[in-house]
């Protein structure tokens, strides 16, 4: 058996909850959870604590929410303390590296993708968006730059094709806890050691901005249907009908293939976003390459629908182009 840590816990968002929660499970004693300052949020622009403050307060954690990291009450807090592990999942902001070293053992990140791939604040997003087959968790040992430390474990997972980045969250959330766990008893009996990046082969995931929900119908109807699992379920997907802005949430690509730039007339290869004839409960529009089945959206009235129900009180005939 292994002995117990002494950890000082860093992260903001859900997907930091469950590494929470399997760390307050294990032998382990978290002596302090570290989380981002209450921010507003919604419409009302009500101020609200961060998910990983709400769940560390429900364990019964003392929490601290230093504004800089080089707050000397902060630092001298975690001096006070003297921490075997720092561990840290999204917390939000890059660490400087006093902090780094000030652990007994290490300071350990669990980053959601397989590194160096995805380095960057949104790699479940932009794997879904890409494409990619596959993906996974990275448990690394912090260093002063973003994502750039030794890997000590990696799990991969696949990438289904009815995925989107919010099943992908929590799937890599749940694997992010477990491999957590693993990695702080290995690394602090030697079982494991740590395997410097290949930087050469280094991808970045760059922040989701609302606006990158804009549907492109030039894109490949593949690609667009990436995109549209990977923007749900922020910030969502959408496309303008006249002063209407409709949210996607779930489409398929049609086989075929259908092309402004094939050289056929656009008669036969309407032009992207293109609105196809189909059946009446039915919503098909034309890509760059190929055409979408979208099969569900959501309207002015914010209320997300089946398309046949839809179309039932918002009818969108043959010929109407989204932009």
């Amino acid at each position: 058996m292994h002995k117990p840590f002494n950890i000082v816990f860093m992260g903001t968002p859900d997907f930091a909850v469950p590494g929470l929660r399997a760390l307050h499970e294990s032998r382990h004693a978290v002596s302090l959870v570290v989380t981002q300052p209450d921010r507003p949020k919604g419409r009302g622009r009500k101020i609200h604590p961060p998910p990983v403050k709400t769940a560390a307060l429900d364990l019964g954690y003392d929490v601290l929410q230093p504004h800089a990291m080089g707050d000397p009450e902060f630092v001298d807090r975690l001096k006070t303390i003297g921490p075997d592990y720092l561990v840290v999942i999204a917390y939000g902001k890059i660490l400087p590296r006093s902090l780094i070293g000030l652990p007994r053992v290490g300071a350990v990140n669990i980053h959601a993708s397989l590194l160096p791939k995805y380095r960057g604040p949104a790699p479940i997003q932009r794997a879904v968006i890409n494409g990619e087959k596959e993906t996974g968790v990275t448990a690394m040992l912090m260093d002063a730059k973003l994502d750039t430390g030794d890997i000590l474990l990696a799990e991969k997972t696949q990438i289904e094709p009815d995925d989107t980045s919010g099943t992908l969250h929590d799937r890599l959330a749940r694997m992010g806890a477990a491999l957590l766990l693993t990695a702080l008893d290995q690394y602090g009996s030697g079982e494991i050691r740590p395997i410097p990046q290949d930087h050469s082969l280094a991808t970045y995931a760059p922040m989701i901005e609302k606006n990158d929900g804009h549907i492109d119908w030039s894109l490949p109807a593949a690609a667009i249907e990436c995109k549209i699992r990977g923007m749900d379920p922020w910030p969502g997907a959408f496309v303008f009908l006249d002063d209407n802005r409709l949210k996607i949430f779930k489409a398929r690509t049609l086989p075929g293939e259908l092309s402004p730039s094939s050289g056929a007339p656009l008669s036969s290869a309407p032009w992207p976003g293109t609105v196809l004839q189909g059946f009446p409960d039915e919503l098909r529009v034309a890509a760059g390459i190929g055409a979408l089945s979208i099969l569900e959206l959501q309207g002015a009235s914010g209320k997300r629908l089946k398309i046949h129900d839809f179309l039932r009180g918002f009818p969108i005939p043959p010929g109407t182009v989204f932009r």
